[in-house]
């Protein structure tokens, strides 16, 4: 392996600046103790990788209020002691020189409603009552998956505050700064006119439909400032997403030029994977286009990520002909914690997946991948 000498170069992002441009994404791996609370395991995992070298760290994705999750063990940030956790977290994180961001998460119509043993059940809500189909609970392989029908949101604004009050937290714990999650998720469910029919000042027109999202980003922003961030994924399918090309493109074209304007320190472009195509009466959901070539031009004040099995070797020449400013690797960066090291130095990639332990608790496939020899 070359070293891209062009991935090694500094990167301004909001109030920060990075040391390379190849970064973390968001990557689930259920180790939160009971209640959402990250643990010391979780410190462990994420100060291995900024020891490893990457840019920014976006932590896995975080709920903002209590509520079902496709995930079990997932984290939260709503009680003192999640913020008291993540604070470990970023300590360790910022020790071994790293940046971190706290990818804030609301899943909507994708949680399941049942809390398990001994936990309460929750209501799913959504734009609209229109269930997602064709998708899976990767914990829950027997079970029927995304399939029941959600509550309608009644006051959308209630929900705006919950991101507000969790990036107040999320400053609190010691974040650098905010990722909102807008990939499958709540916020895409408001933008999608397959899954938001309402008739309210929240749907409807394409306007409307970006008003969710957008008045998000205005309450992180009044919490991190430059230090906030988007994630989204333009061609659907994950959450049974996808609109008609031309609407689609109409829909994220105006909501990424507005959300720009609202001086966003970075926008990750989160290109199709058939790994998260939804597929339903068998036919697969996504509406497949280039991101890069269909977005890039609203996009004229943050930095522009790209997402979705990207390598090295790409995202090197990506950036050395100016169509991203950097990447954020996702999978690999499980399996090796000097990943951006090995880049650099040349080395492979070639710790093996320990996929029995991939979602599993304990050490196993989480902080015990070996790095390599410099």
């Amino acid at each position: 392996m070359s070293s891209p000498t062009t991935l090694f170069t500094p990167l301004q992002i909001g109030d920060l600046t990075i040391s390379n441009r190849i970064g973390m994404s968001a990557l689930t791996r259920n180790r939160a103790a009971n209640g959402g609370i990250p643990t010391e395991l979780m410190a462990e995992y994420y100060a291995q990788r900024a020891a490893g070298g990457a840019g920014l760290i976006i932590s896995e994705g975080t709920l903002i209020t209590p509520q079902g999750t496709e995930w079990p063990d997932a984290p939260g940030m709503w009680v003192r002691e999640q913020v008291e956790g993540w604070k470990k977290v970023t300590d360790a994180v910022h020790r071994e020189g790293g940046y971190i961001y706290s990818q804030l998460w609301h899943v909507g119509r994708l949680a399941r409603p049942e809390g398990g043993p001994g936990k309460p059940d929750f209501p799913v809500y959504a734009p609209s009552t229109i269930p997602a189909r064709g998708g899976k609970y990767r914990h829950l392989p027997n079970q029927p998956g995304h399939c029941g029908t959600p509550t309608a949101i009644d006051d959308p604004w209630t929900i705006v505050k919950e991101y507000r009050k969790a990036a107040y937290k999320a400053k609190a714990a010691g974040f650098d700064g905010v990722e909102l999650h807008a990939s499958g998720s709540l916020i895409a469910q408001f933008l999608d006119a397959s899954s938001n029919q309402r008739t309210d000042q929240w749907g409807g027109s394409v306007e409307n439909r970006a008003r969710f999202g957008l008045e998000v980003l205005k309450q992180l922003i009044a919490m991190f400032g430059r230090n906030v961030s988007l994630k989204v994924s333009p061609t659907g399918g994950y959450g049974d997403l996808g609109m008609p090309l031309e609407e689609n493109i109409e829909t994220y074209r105006y909501f990424l030029s507005e959300a720009d304007k609202l001086n966003l320190s970075y926008i990750t472009l989160r290109r199709y994977s058939p790994l998260l195509d939804a597929e339903f009466d068998g036919k697969k959901r996504a509406t497949v286009h280039d991101v890069l070539e269909s977005y890039c031009l609203c996009i004229k004040h943050a930095k522009v990520f790209l997402n979705a099995n990207v390598t090295a070797e790409e995202g090197a020449k990506l950036v050395a002909d100016g169509s991203v400013d950097g990447i954020f690797i996702g999978f690999s960066w499980i399996t090796h914690p000097d990943l951006a090291k090995r880049v650099q130095h040349g080395k492979p990639l070639d710790n093996i997946p320990d996929i029995p332990h991939l979602q599993t608790g304990g050490a196993e496939g989480y902080t015990n991948y070996p790095t390599a020899v410099y």
